[in-house]
Formats: C-alpha cells, sequence, structure tokens
C-alpha cells in the first residue's frame, strides 16, 4: 500500500488522481497547512523539502509530482496512464516538467513572493505581476493540448496534473476566454468519476 501525504488544494491532486486511475492500493495523510504540519519535525524527517505532494512506497519516499506521476504510470502499466513509446513518455515528461518548474512557479508568486524576496513591496511587485506571467504560461500550454486529451486521444498523467494546477487559473487574474482548450479540458476532467471521488477523499480525510 502506498500513502500519499496531501493538503487539500495543493499539486498533490495530481498525483491522487492518478493513484486512483491506477486503481492503486493507497491511503491519505492529510498534512494540515493552517497548523504549519509541512514544517513539523515529524514530516520533515519524511520529506525535508516540507511540502506535498509526497508518496511512502515500497521502496521509500518520493517527492515532486512529475516523478511521482511517472512512478505510478510506470508501475501499473496495464492502466495505460503513458505511453509505451520513450519519445512519447518524453514528450509527457516534458509537459509535466513545465508545469512543475514554470507554471507552478510563477503561480506560487501570489502566495509565497517571500521565498524570493524579503521586501514587502518586492513582494507585493510579484503579486501584481502573476496574472501576465501565469497568463504567459498558458499561452504555451493551449498551444500543446493536441486534442480532448493533452497527448490526443490518449488519457495519461499529464491530464491530471493539467486539470490540478487548471483550477486556480481565475485565482491567479487569468482571464479563462483566452484558453478554450484549457477550458474544455478542465470541465472533461471535472466529470470523470475518479477526479470527483480524489476531490471528495481529499476534504473528508482528516489530519
Amino acid at each position: 500500500m502506498f500513502t500519499l501525504y496531501y493538503s487539500p488544494n495543493s499539486c498533490a491532486l495530481a498525483s491522487h488522481i492518478a493513484l486512483k486511475d491506477a486503481g492503486a492500493d493507497y491511503r491519505l495523510q492529510r498534512v494540515d497547512f493552517a497548523k504549519t504540519q509541512q514544517r513539523s519535525a515529524e514530516y520533515l524527517a519524511l520529506n525535508p523539502k516540507g511540502r506535498v505532494p509526497a508518496l511512502a512506497t515500497p521502496g521509500g519516499i518520493l517527492t515532486e509530482t512529475p516523478a511521482i506521476l511517472a512512478y505510478v504510470a510506470q508501475t501499473y502499466p496495464e492502466a495505460g496512464l503513458a505511453p509505451a513509446d520513450p519519445f512519447r513518455f518524453a514528450k509527457v515528461q516534458e509537459f509535466n516538467s513545465y508545469l512543475c518548474s514554470t507554471l507552478h512557479v510563477a503561480h506560487a508568486h501570489r502566495m509565497r513572493g517571500s521565498r524570493w524576496a524579503d521586501d514587502p513591496a518586492a513582494i507585493e511587485a510579484m503579486k501584481r505581476k502573476v496574472p501576465q506571467s501565469v497568463s504567459a504560461c498558458y499561452d504555451y500550454v493551449e498551444t500543446q493540448i493536441a486534442g480532448p486529451w493533452v497527448m490526443g486521444e490518449d488519457y495519461s498523467i499529464a491530464d491530471a496534473y493539467l486539470f490540478t494546477v487548471a483550477q486556480w487559473l481565475e485565482l491567479d487574474g487569468v482571464d479563462p476566454a483566452k484558453y478554450p482548450k484549457v477550458i474544455d479540458h478542465r470541465a472533461r476532467m471535472a466529470a470523470r468519476p475518479n477526479v470527483k471521488t480524489a476531490i471528495d477523499e481529499e476534504f473528508a480525510t482528516q489530519a
């Protein structure tokens, strides 16, 4: 059994959806950010980064969403969550890496500017920049959605990740009308039973 350490409304939802899609045996462990449990000695011993997600596996702890998603897809190949072809799998990783390293970082400037600056004026300047910087990310993402799913006709772990970050789009001040493919994808994902169940589980599970 796996244990997924998560916080509601966080990027951990992507890993949760993938576990659900894979039919994996897992349990959830909520990390309460309001109580700063992510900075507790117990959690830092598990994940020194002090962030979510973290996935406890039989082989050890995994962190970082792209790594967890790839692990789940490769552990359950029968679920078809990633292409078998090496190049197409690399394209999935390319897309997920962009969400992680660029889009998510731009989003984080809205609430977590203290990671990059101490000056309150600089932090406020970062917040003001978010609608522009995140929109620039979606300008790219919109061009990469090849069909009903990110990779075209084949659903993959990239879809779980895009859905997760796209839920924050309006909160970041981005105009959804500019990104019809992203919004259509988000609605398509929201209708999937596994997605609905994963969201319900996250808010039902207590720390």
